[in-house]
């Protein structure tokens, strides 16, 4: 009995040991799916100019309501001026059809007016407005009240080392001859500071800068040829108020710091398209920070005092919640490193700025437009024009975000976002080029 019990627990337990032994053996490795390809997506992922750079690329077909393709759509770049996209929004969304250029209000034969950002008022580029026109048929005394503005000369991330140079106007709340002195030739506008260029030694070459906190410019070297050259001017409330009553030829004083409690006028100008086409087409940063400024004065409805800042804030939470990453937005121009937006992102505000502006030809005439006008008339060349779009551009920046039009007929958004490439700016706009219009020819 006992040698029976044993035999069976011997067996028993060789049935267990091999049991064991077959089910530990390895299974045979499945196959796993090839990864899901996308050419459009590929196009860019698989670059060589973009190797080494941080790269982000999102396609969207309107028409199909639908991402057509990304590639990391979901990181965060720094935009440069891709930045004036979503200054777009805002004054899409706050401003009217022209631009609100004064606000005023009178008191016996004394009419009281400031600022509310227009940065068109005789602005060497720009249109002549009836602004001019209304200050200088007062009968009474002007007083120019400077005391609404708030805010900074200059944006929070910007290289104040840049202070006299063209592209970095003071940010103020009436802008007047677009805050620069432009000198050409043997002419000097505004003509108040004919007097204030001197000579400060010999270079190769030729060039106008400016004492960083006064108005004190100099040159070096001699122009060659003809030239024009605008260098910022330091802007203050009496520096405001002297070039206008030179300008007026009769005076204008400062309202000293009090409570202004009448109920105050707004005083329109020019039709608001003409500021929104040369910030794009140029990408003017004056224009696109003294829009935003536009925008914070429109919420200063108890004349408390507006910056822009203000502005922003209030357009990312009323309006741009929706986006699919929280936008890091900083300035209205993009001069500032600390704008941080997502490909994904922008593809949703220039879909709202589509639903804002439905009507194609008026959209896409403010937009640069490939090989016809803005900062790509030399690329894209095409019998019809094909991208619509905003360029970015700092040192080791390059993107290009907006509307791509195929031979099929589809209108496509895009954006394409590189960071950080070491390679020249040529090489990268080359092959962004060379990416869209891939996708124009083939989608």
């Amino acid at each position: 009995m006992l040698r029976h019990l044993q035999t069976y627990l011997f067996t028993f337990y060789c049935c267990l040991l091999f049991s064991s032994c077959a089910t530990s053996q390895p299974k045979k490795a499945q196959a796993s799916p090839p990864p899901e390809t996308n050419k459009w997506r590929d196009l860019v992922a698989n670059s060589a100019i973009f190797r080494q750079s941080h790269t982000g690329f999102a396609l969207y077909d309107l028409e199909q309501q639908s991402m057509v393709a990304e590639y990391q759509a979901d990181r965060y770049f720094t935009p440069a001026s891709n930045t004036k996209l979503f200054t777009l929004y805002a004054g899409l969304s706050l401003l009217g059809d022209s631009i609100p250029a004064l606000r005023y209000i009178t008191k016996g034969d004394s009419l009281i007016f400031w600022g509310t950002g227009d940065p068109s008022l005789l602005h060497p580029d720009m249109p002549s407005s009836n602004v001019l026109d209304f200050l200088k048929n007062w009968r009474g005394k002007l007083f120019y009240y400077p005391h609404h503005y708030t805010g900074k000369r200059f944006g929070p991330g910007w290289s104040w080392g840049d202070y006299d140079e063209y592209y970095q106007c003071e940010i103020s709340p009436l802008p007047v001859y677009g805050n620069i002195v432009r000198f050409t030739n043997n002419t000097v506008s505004p003509r108040i500071f004919k007097d204030s260029l001197r000579t400060a030694g010999w270079t190769e070459k030729f060039n106008l800068s400016r004492d960083e906190f006064n108005n004190g410019f100099f040159s070096t070297g001699w122009p060659t040829g003809s030239f024009t050259e605008d260098v910022p001017y330091r802007t203050s409330p009496l520096m405001v108020a002297q070039l206008l009553a030179d300008t007026l030829k009769k005076e204008v004083r400062l309202f000293p710091k009090i409570p202004l409690n009448s109920p105050s006028s707004t005083l329109y100008s020019l039709p608001i398209d003409t500021l929104y086409r040369r910030m794009l087409q140029v990408s003017d940063n004056m224009f696109a920070e003294q829009i935003m400024l536009m925008c914070a004065a429109k919420l200063d409805s108890t004349n408390v005092g507006f910056e822009i800042p203000q502005g922003i804030e209030y357009v990312k939470k009323q309006f741009l919640v929706d986006l699919p990453d929280e936008p890091i937005w900083e300035d209205g121009s993009g001069l500032s490193r600390y704008n941080l937006f997502t490909p994904r992102s922008i593809i949703k505000l220039l879909q709202k700025i589509q639903t804002r502006v439905p009507d194609q030809e008026r959209l896409f005439g403010l937009m640069s437009i490939g090989g016809k006008a803005g900062t790509i008339k030399n690329q894209y060349k095409s019998r019809e024009p094909f991208i619509f779009a905003k360029t970015g551009s700092l040192s080791n920046i390059y993107c290009l975000s907006g509307f791509l039009k195929t031979k099929k007929g589809k209108i496509l958004i895009f954006s394409t976002m590189n960071n950080n490439y070491i390679k020249k700016t040529v090489e990268i706009r080359k092959e962004v080029e060379r990416i869209l219009t891939e996708i124009h020819e083939k989608y």
